[in-house]
């Protein structure tokens, strides 16, 4: 190898040490070795950056729009009940996951698949108290493994068809060109094995290739997943339990259901305390107790329930009168805590005579007083100096207030953010057509994405502002990197080598052992740059090998379709890896310690079924 090929080959062993070991930011480290490789003249200065321009990584982006503004409209909400429903364990979770996302990620792009699918689960893993950890791996894999069982279902697929119809073209030169009957017939097999791959053809191997992931994954690789305990601190679940009151305003889902069936009996850190209906108060309060229109519901609970509670409609809080209703003008409000100042005029006054509003132009919306838990109702609390308040504001309430001698701390609550409930059914429509325009490849993958999250900004499913804040760069950036550091093996020389030396030693061990071969030096390639970049580069070995046993060539392209979207044991080489890997708190062994007993499965079924169903013998 030449000079090139080594450097290539020391950067990378640095980036995958210094991702074993968090030395820094993947993001950091990938940026710093495409940088490294363009330095010395490994790749050009083009190819550096062509990683940012690629569609791949420009329809993530588009796409975490996209999600962002089914969250704002309540959408994700919807779609994450009907989901998971009810359970509250973290395995009947994974079982409920299992099938849509194998059957979704068949006819769609896995990335999208992956992104709606992120932040429900992570709604769902913090409202049960349950590290997103336990559950985001899993569906990354499971979107990978989907996608091995249709021609549509993941791009890796579609690079081995062109290869193949490549091949085919170059065939018929060959045979235009070839005197020799027998080496004209030979040559005519060979193209006739290389027909163009039909929809479903792969399902034949995918099917079983899902099914023995899934099973993995309830059974095993769920033992080997990491519980993140402290990332749920991260998810902002705060200790301090609040009391408030919420009303049942008109027109409201939850009137005529009972407590259980409107999904208030066993809310993570709430507590329904009693009801109050008129004169009436109804305390404790039954899980057959049916909900009225007008009914006053005193909780007490952690801040992020409160939210939770806020986001259902026609149910908003009734501690003052000020309380924005109306979801046009909510867009402007957020929640904010206040913690009463020794000084504050608040001191020794009810909230209801307090005249928040116009003293502060906000909202009481609840009240936490140390590590009591307030009785009675909100609004007759005598407030003492360190009481928190949960308040309704305006944007620039924390900022305004921050030095304001009333209050001893105020700050913003992130994930207060109100819901677009208004928008719901529309955003719904623009969700529905995204599936239709990837599912027919009507127009491009990132076309569409972008007419998706550009339809979500322009009828104001979701704000501008809020687009811009919704797109994960540090992921973005990680994988456009890793398709120059790709570039760099290419380039090099590194992997051209390393795949030479592979088969040479596999020749003399028979066409099984070969496949075999082909899986495992695909997987490994796959892991090191891009998946797509992969089959490219192991496509061609992976013929002369089936030529050279003078052997059905399919297979052998087939296994590379499987081995290159098989990207399990680290999180750089496939995007929806990457997409978890922040928001689940992994860490890089995370995926060797799950990936790769996984991995070396799905080889043995490969290894076993692809010879099966693609006959080695061409006659």
């Amino acid at each position: 190898m030449e000079w090139q090929a080594w450097f290539t080959i020391a950067i990378i062993v640095l980036v995958f040490y210094g991702l074993a070991r968090s030395l820094g930011p993947p993001d950091v480290l990938l940026v710093g070795s495409i940088v490294a490789v363009g330095v010395v003249g490994v790749i050009t200065l083009e190819e550096m950056f062509a990683g940012f321009s690629n569609p791949g990584m420009l329809t993530v982006a588009a796409l975490f729009i996209v999600a962002a503004a089914l969250r704002e409209t309540g959408a994700l909400d919807i779609i994450g009940n009907q989901l998971l429903g009810k359970t509250k364990k973290e395995k009947t979770a994974l079982l409920r996951l299992a099938l849509p996302t194998i059957g979704m990620s068949a006819f769609l792009n896995n990335t999208p698949v992956v992104a709606m699918l992120v932040p429900i689960i992570t709604d769902w893993c913090r409202k049960h108290r349950i590290s997103p950890s336990r559950l985001l791996l899993p569906v990354s894999y499971l979107a990978i493994l989907g996608g091995t069982c249709t021609l549509i279902g993941t791009s890796t697929n579609l690079v081995v068809y062109g290869m193949m119809r490549e091949r085919v073209v170059a065939l018929d030169k060959q045979i235009a060109s070839e005197s020799d009957p027998q080496t004209s017939q030979k040559l005519e097999q060979t193209k006739e094995a290389l027909h163009p791959i039909s929809l479903f053809e792969m399902a034949a191997v995918g099917i079983p290739f899902a099914i023995a992931g899934a099973i993995y994954l309830l059974f095993v690789g769920r033992r080997l997943l990491p519980d993140r305990k402290d990332l749920l601190e991260q998810m902002g679940e705060s200790a301090r339990e609040y009391l408030v009151d919420m009303v049942i305003q008109p027109g409201g889902r939850l009137i005529n259901q009972s407590i259980t069936e409107a999904g208030l009996r066993h809310l993570p850190g709430l507590f329904l305390i009693e009801i109050t209906r008129g004169e009436q108060i109804i305390s404790p309060v039954s899980p057959d107790v049916i909900l009225q229109q007008g009914d006053r519901l005193t909780f007490t609970g952690v801040v992020s329930t409160i939210v939770d509670l806020e986001r259902i409609p026609g149910l908003i809080p009734a501690a003052d009168e000020s309380y924005e209703t109306r979801a046009v003008e909510r867009r402007y409000q957020r929640l904010c805590e206040a913690v009463i100042s020794a000084t504050s005029p608040l001191i020794g006054k009810n909230i209801r005579d307090a005249n928040f509003r116009a003293l502060y132009n906000a909202a009481v919306v609840a009240v936490h007083r140390g590590g009591e838990r307030l009785k009675g109702r909100i609004g007759d609390i005598v407030l003492r100096a360190g009481d928190t308040l949960l308040l309704q504001a305006t944007t620039h309430f924390a900022s305004a207030h921050r030095n304001n001698p009333d209050f001893f701390l105020v700050s913003s609550i992130d994930e207060a953010r109100p819901v677009r409930h208004d928008r719901l059914l529309m955003s719904l429509g623009f969700l529905g057509l995204l599936i239709v325009l990837m599912a027919t490849g009507i127009v491009p993958t990132v076309l569409a994405a972008f007419l998706i999250a550009g339809l979500m900004v322009g009828t104001r499913c979701i704000s501008a502002t809020d687009a811009r804040q919704s797109v994960d760069w540090q992921t973005l950036l990680t994988i456009a990197a890793a398709f120059g550091l790709g570039k760099a093996l290419d380039n090099s020389g590194a992997a051209r080598t390393i795949a030479n030396l592979v088969f040479d030693a596999t020749q003399n061990l028979g066409p099984i052992a070969a496949i075999a071969a082909v899986y495992l030096i695909t997987t490994i390639f796959t892991e090191l740059i891009t998946n797509n970049a992969a089959a490219a580069l192991i496509f061609p070995f992976a013929i002369a090998v089936a030529d050279a046993f003078g052997v059905n060539p399919r297979p052998f392209a087939m296994v590379v379709a499987f081995a290159a979207s098989a990207s399990l044991c680290t999180p750089i080489g496939y995007q929806t890896n990457m997409m978890v890997f922040g928001p689940g708190g992994y860490r890089f062994n995370d995926f060797v310690r799950v990936g790769l007993p996984l991995n070396l499965l799905l080889c043995v079924v490969a290894t076993t079924l692809i010879p099966l169903v693609w006959p080695l013998n061409m006659s």
